[in-house]
């Protein structure tokens, strides 16, 4: 595990070291001892400050013979705080039992030297106070090795949950972008091939039926065209309200789509209190499935401002879905009205197929 606060032991050895060369000046004076002192010192501060391609125990052991030959070049005893750091270091290598142990190690280790070096060390004060200063400092050593290994995994777990929220994001975006494509380009390409197909079998016919049904054709690829442009103008989310006036949009689209023939009948009955997107792509999928799969004769759409929301509904008189699964322009309806929390309900047999949306205000 990387170590998340690199600049306590540059601080600690720091400190130690302005420590010793001051009882130095103010006791025997500088010397060999206070010079390998010093190294030593900055040896360690040089091993603390990258990681090194070696295995962490190697680096541990090297660390913990040079706290020791510091310890001893040092007569002002000072430097015996550094070996808070072994239990310290050790959490974030070996873990919390390692450091605990360690711990509890140095802290027997400094009662053993005290045993050996000063006799009835137990009875005398200021000792019991440095053993149990030592003690306290391992303590809050571990303690604070635990919140900063706690405080890097949360913020690993912090950026693993913004990436996936990125990532879902990105998702949710393509999957919007993909049902726009579906239901604005894909209704006006399949318009614009009834119009080209119609043009096409009226050419010598009808002359004038044929410039109309091109007429269409042209209508609603610059429709096509601009919705794709307001597609990627915006690249946001996706706007609540639809074309100004949607029972205008849908006699527009209707009449267009229908090019004359009477084939398609639109009713809309209420008073519209706001434009609605989801009403339009659904009166497009459902015109765009009837026209394209059907084989219907008559299609009627239907939309209703009630006092709760709008209700549309698209009926044909072709030949069902049967057994067809339903398509990605299906699914992404339903989302659509799952986000706006209306409902999607699609009734097929052999007589025909009713499409019914339901939108709350």
């Amino acid at each position: 595990m990387t170590r998340p606060v690199p600049w306590i032991p540059s601080v600690l050895y720091g400190a130690v070291l302005l420590g010793g060369l001051y009882y130095a000046a103010i006791g025997p004076g500088p010397g060999m001892r206070s010079a390998g002192f010093a190294g030593l010192l900055c040896a360690l501060t040089v091993l603390d400050a990258r990681e090194w391609p070696v295995a962490p125990g190697a680096v541990f052991a090297l660390r913990a013979v040079l706290l020791g030959a510091v310890a001893a070049l040092d007569p002002s005893g000072l430097s015996r705080v550094l070996f808070v750091l072994l239990p310290f270091l050790a959490f974030f290598v070996w873990g919390r039992t390692v450091s605990v142990v360690l711990g509890a190690g140095c802290v027997a280790a400094l009662a053993g030297v005290f045993t050996v070096r000063v006799p009835h060390w137990e009875v005398r004060a200021e000792f019991i106070s440095d053993l149990l200063m030592f003690a306290l400092g391992v303590v809050l050593a571990i303690a604070m090795a635990a919140v900063a290994v706690r405080e890097q995994q949360a913020r690993a777990r912090l950026e693993g949950t913004l990436a996936q929220v990125a990532e879902l994001s990105a998702a949710r975006e393509r999957n919007r972008l993909a049902r726009d494509i579906h239901d604005s380009l894909g209704h006006h390409l399949t318009a614009i091939g009834i119009q080209l197909e119609k043009a096409e079998a009226f050419a010598s016919l009808d002359a004038a039926g044929s410039a109309q049904a091109v007429a269409h054709a042209r209508w609603s690829a610059n429709r096509a065209l601009d919705e794709v442009r307001a597609s990627v103008r915006t690249l946001g989310p996706e706007a609540e309200s639809g074309p100004a006036g949607l029972g205008r949009a849908l006699t527009d689209l209707v009449h267009h789509l229908d090019g004359g023939s009477g084939r398609i009948t639109l009713d809309v009955s209420g008073t519209e209190r706001r434009p609605l997107l989801v009403l339009y792509r659904a009166a497009q999928e459902g015109l765009t499935n009837a026209c394209r799969h059907s084989g219907a004769t008559q299609i009627r759409v239907d939309v209703a401002y009630e006092e709760h929301g709008a209700v549309l509904r698209v009926a044909d008189n072709g030949g069902g879905l049967g057994t067809a699964e339903e398509g990605f322009g299906l699914a992404g309806l339903r989302e659509r009205l799952r986000l706006a929390g209306g409902s999607v309900e699609l009734r097929s047999s052999a007589a025909g197929t009713v499409l019914t949306v339901r939108v709350p205000w």
